[in-house]
């Protein structure tokens, strides 16, 4: 646990949220910022700050997250129409929390990357 980061706070019950879904992994809450009308973070348990820093000691933590992404996304009911899953990893992609997460976006056509 990373002690200033504010997502380690809302997973260790320092940051009062809504937690949509947890379990030995990860956890999932809604975006504050929504860019879709479904926009949820799927955050690990553990602190890791980027994808560049994950090891093979990793892979059931991020299998656990793609678990997470399945729930989540037939609970929202984008599960059949289609959802974006975007992982930010450094300043220039826009990555605002230091806390490697990735974003479930739908709910209506994104349209194409590019």
């Amino acid at each position: 646990m990373d002690e200033e980061c504010i997502f380690c706070k809302i997973g260790g019950g320092e940051i009062p949220a809504d937690i949509l879904y947890h379990d030995d992994h990860c956890f999932v809450i809604r975006d504050i910022s929504p860019k879709a009308p479904s926009h949820l973070l799927i955050i690990p348990n553990d602190h890791v700050t980027y994808l560049t820093e994950t090891t093979e000691t990793l892979a059931p933590v991020l299998g656990g997250m793609f678990s997470a992404v399945r729930e989540m996304a037939q609970r929202e009911g984008v599960a059949d129409d289609g959802y974006r899953l975007v992982i930010n990893q450094g300043r220039d992609s826009g990555q605002q929390v230091p806390h490697l997460h990735m974003h479930l976006l739908g709910g209506r056509p994104l349209g194409e990357m590019g």
